[in-house]
């Protein structure tokens, strides 16, 4: 009875991946997507960033009063900043990533640091960033961005 029983736990594993299986595996594109935009950064390619971000992309920056709207826009902001930033590295802390269907948002806590004008910079803060399933791929599709004092 026991060998069957196994015999049993083992075909059922071999099984189409179930939903959980998938949404854990679509977490797991979340998070490595918003490591590969990153890292994009921290080489200094705005191209490989900007493939990544959707083109109704959306942000409340840091100190942003207002929402900054379109691709274009995120794109030339960050091309903007990586002339003047350099040595720039985050890191995620604590990230939670709700997937429902072809939407999903992580939340979490960043740290950060690089050199700019010639001065050593360091933040930290909290963010929610929403991605959407686009031909198989997620693309960022708006971001939060808190910075903690």
């Amino acid at each position: 009875m026991k060998v069957l029983l196994i015999g049993t736990l083992v075909i059922s594993s071999w099984a189409a991946p179930t939903r959980a299986a998938q949404s854990t595996s679509d977490e797991e594109a979340i998070e490595q997507t918003l490591i590969a935009m990153w890292d994009a950064v921290e080489q200094g390619d705005v191209d490989r960033y900007a493939s990544y971000i959707h083109p109704d992309f959306t942000a409340f920056g840091e100190f942003d009063t207002y929402i900054a709207k379109g691709k274009d826009l995120e794109v030339a902001s960050y091309a903007d900043y990586l002339s003047r930033a350099s040595g720039v590295h985050t890191q995620m802390h604590q990230p939670e990533v709700t997937v429902k269907g072809d939407v999903a948002w992580i939340t979490y806590y960043w740290t950060d640091y690089g050199m700019s004008g010639g001065e050593r910079f360091s933040s930290r803060g909290k963010s929610t960033r929403i991605f959407v399933k686009e031909e198989g791929r997620w693309l960022c599709i708006h971001g939060h961005y808190t910075a903690v004092p």
